[in-house]
């Protein structure tokens, strides 16, 4: 196998799943299985935990199509607001619901079940509050389904308070116009915040994987994957080089192992001896296979960014090998 081996947990995610169950009680539980659920694959992780939780949210249209051609029944939520009428009727053909930020949006949407964004602080996508009622009227009340927003530093207790007072003025709003809609505030660091936070659900995305946002920590909860890089030879060292490096001291048997900064590794974070290649790296001595990839939080301070890069990143050009 010239691939990378990826081990994905799904014992570990359902676990997790549960826990977050446990946190949030009987309010809405949806999962964030977005960017193939974060590298672990949306269609298995989705068919493991489907018994658990409320909906599933993704970032386009194609991702929920792909939910929806896996079997997957449950609702799922995309992020994306439509930017056309293709993408609103593409959205409505597989029963996704979709996101309306703006009346522009309501109004290519008219006929889809529908999630209302407000924006209360990131200032990425979402209506603003003075624009709510214009949203609502553009759009049929029988329709909408939930109000939601999204915290930008949930870590933060000062400009989470400020969110979640514009939030619950939002949420009153829409819910005069149809009581039967829900409010969620929060993602994973919103879950670990707790309380008033909670609204009434809440969307999980890195802590389902086993880890937690900036500020927080994941205690009790289980990271699923681990990438594992197959040794292709065994080699003497005869001087000169370790790769594209000028070698700088003498090595005995050198191995070299198929991974490489085109499988979503970060060619400045040493595997073995030195920085990687596209698709190989160098390590002095070494195992037939070699654990590149366990712990997303620790290799992520490596290369100086955040769990969510490293998960995303890892399992390109990887064979995915499920636990149950």
């Amino acid at each position: 196998m010239q691939k990378t081996l990826s081990i994905i947990d799904l014992r570990a995610i359902k676990d997790n799943a549960l826990k977050i169950r446990k946190i949030l009680g009987k309010r809405f539980f949806y999962a964030v299985v977005k960017a193939d659920a974060y590298g672990h694959g949306a269609e298995e992780v989705a068919r493991a935990i489907e018994n658990i939780v409320d909906g599933f949210c993704v970032a386009i249209v194609d991702e929920g199509v792909a939910l929806r051609v896996a079997g997957i029944s449950k609702p799922v939520l995309v992020f994306t607001p439509p930017l056309d009428k293709s993408d609103a009727d593409k959205a409505a053909f597989y029963s996704l619901e979709v996101t309306v930020n703006s009346a522009e949006t309501a109004s290519v949407c008219e006929d889809n079940f529908c999630h209302i964004k407000v924006n209360t602080g990131m200032n990425r996508s979402g209506c603003n509050l003075n624009e709510l009622s214009k949203v609502l009227d553009a759009v049929k009340a029988e329709k909408i389904v939930s109000v939601y927003s999204h915290m930008y530093a949930p870590e933060l207790s000062a400009e989470s308070r400020k969110q979640l007072v514009l939030f619950n003025r939002a949420l009153k709003l829409v819910k005069e116009r149809n009581s039967n809609i829900f409010g969620h505030l929060s993602a994973s660091g919103g879950i670990l915040r707790g309380g008033d936070y909670l609204i009434d659900g809440a969307r999980a995305g890195i802590l389902l994987y086993g880890y937690a946002p900036s500020g927080f920590y994941a205690k009790g909860f289980t990271p699923a994957l681990k990438v594992y890089a197959r040794r292709t030879q065994q080699t003497q060292f005869i001087g000169g080089g370790i790769g594209y490096n000028v070698a700088d001291r003498n090595y005995g048997k050198l191995s070299v192992y198929r991974l490489g900064y085109a499988d979503g590794f970060f060619r400045g974070v040493p595997l073995g001896e030195k920085t990687l290649c596209m698709d190989a790296f160098i390590s002095n001595g070494g195992e037939e296979m070699k654990c590149v990839m366990s712990d997303a939080d620790a290799y992520a301070r490596l290369a100086g960014t955040i769990s969510y890069e490293v998960l995303t990143s890892v399992t390109k050009r990887s064979e995915r090998v499920y636990l149950r």
